[in-house]
């Protein structure tokens, strides 16, 4: 599977998804460096010896109140790991965990780490999106010159760009609804426990009954908003759809949860007495002019570039459902057939947890391999202000 500067996954795990309620969702009473110190002492529980760790990278998109400075070191602390492993936090929005996985996996390649635990956690029920007022978005001069737009007027400028209707939005969002609660129980699964009790221990979201007529009733969301103008002036000769194109039924569900791997390079297989279960092979970040969400396919191309891949060689792919014109676009543009699309569902359905999402698109796609044989599989996730990122995995046969 690779040479010792290789950067293996020797365990990926995650939370569940936990949706985001009005009344308090059911992981809203959990903070989310508690979610990811869980995550943590399952390492332990499975086999990690965790004074052999030397260095926990985190991805948090918003990091304020509690998120703020440095909860990863909170979360270290707070599982009960030895005080003298350092952590930190990267945050590159809703790319911040496939930023911390490639952050991870970096040290371990330039030889500068053997053991690293990389993932994300995202509490949007306890530090709400935004909620850290950033200046792009309540600056209206510097809001002007970042393109900044509320995410779902990227999304209908996106789909918008590429031709895809609203047919077709809601036609995605019922096979998410329809994939996910079809799917089997995710093997990477750590249910999240209270005073020792489960209070959750499997995606919430996905809702039966969810069809094209249900999802036809919905009123667009974005139609009226008044950072349009700001769309038309950066993007001259840009038509405006007559109609909105996303709704409440086509946007990823808020949730809380966690996401972590276990990173290591070859001499680490001793350490920790297994073989690796997978491989990051490559990985990209690049942007587009904002606020478009599809930096994503010069993301995808250029780590499949750096991974001297092409997209037929891609098994599996885990596209983040950031609104359905998301991963559409991905499908449409790189020639993708959408049988190895989020074939176990995706975000618009069981959530989009932010800096959490990366570790769980690496876990899902690290499980779905070895359930069809190994191969490479494909992540990638857009965000804001037009950023993007796109990372390669490999599972062995």
């Amino acid at each position: 599977m690779g040479s010792p500067a290789e950067a293996f996954v020797y365990d990926a795990i995650r939370t569940p998804r936990g949706r985001v309620k009005r009344e308090g969702g059911t992981l809203a009473g959990v903070p989310s460096y508690e979610l990811f110190a869980q995550l943590l002492r399952a390492f332990s529980d499975r086999g990690v010896p965790a004074a052999a760790v030397e260095d926990v990278v985190v991805g948090v998109s918003t990091t304020f109140g509690e998120q703020a400075s440095d909860p990863a070191r909170v979360a270290v602390m707070q599982a009960g790991w030895p005080d003298t492993i350092s952590a930190g936090v990267v945050s590159r929005m809703c790319c911040s965990g496939l930023d911390a996985l490639a952050s991870g996996a970096a040290q371990v390649r330039a030889g500068q780490a053997d053991l690293i635990v990389a993932g994300g956690m995202e509490s949007m029920s306890r530090v709400p999106m935004f909620s850290d007022r950033p200046a792009f978005a309540t600056d209206p001069e510097l809001g002007a010159t970042t393109g900044f737009v509320t995410i779902g007027v990227s999304a209908d400028l996106t789909a918008a760009k590429y031709g895809i209707t609203r047919s077709e939005l809601d036609a995605f969002a019922v096979r998410s609804h329809e994939l996910s609660l079809a799917a089997p129980r995710w093997e990477s699964l750590i249910p999240i426990r209270i005073d020792g009790e489960i209070v959750l221990a499997a995606d919430e979201g996905a809702r039966a009954g969810t069809t094209l007529e249900s999802l036809g009733a919905l009123k667009p969301l974005f139609s009226d908003d008044p950072l349009w103008s700001r769309v038309e002036e950066r993007f001259p000769g840009f038509e405006r759809p007559s109609v909105g194109l996303h709704t409440v039924g086509t946007a990823p569900q808020l949730c809380d949860a966690a996401s972590a791997a276990v990173i290591g390079s070859a001499r680490a297989e001793a350490t920790l007495g297994r073989r690796p279960i997978g491989r990051i092979v490559s990985w990209a970040h690049t942007a587009v002019r904002s606020p478009g969400l599809d930096g994503t396919v010069a993301a995808a191309g250029k780590a499949l570039d750096r991974a001297n891949l092409g997209i037929k060689d891609v098994k599996v792919a885990e596209f983040n459902e950031s609104f359905a014109v998301s991963p559409l676009v991905l499908i449409k543009e790189l020639g993708l057939s959408d049988e190895i699309v989020n074939i176990r569902g995706g975000a618009v359905s069981v959530g989009h947890p932010l800096g959490a999402s990366g570790g769980i698109l690496l876990a899902n796609a690290l499980e779905l391999l070895r359930r069809h044989g190994g191969g490479h599989g494909l992540l990638v996730i857009p965000g804001a202000l037009g950023v993007a990122t796109a990372v390669v995995v490999e599972s062995p046969a």
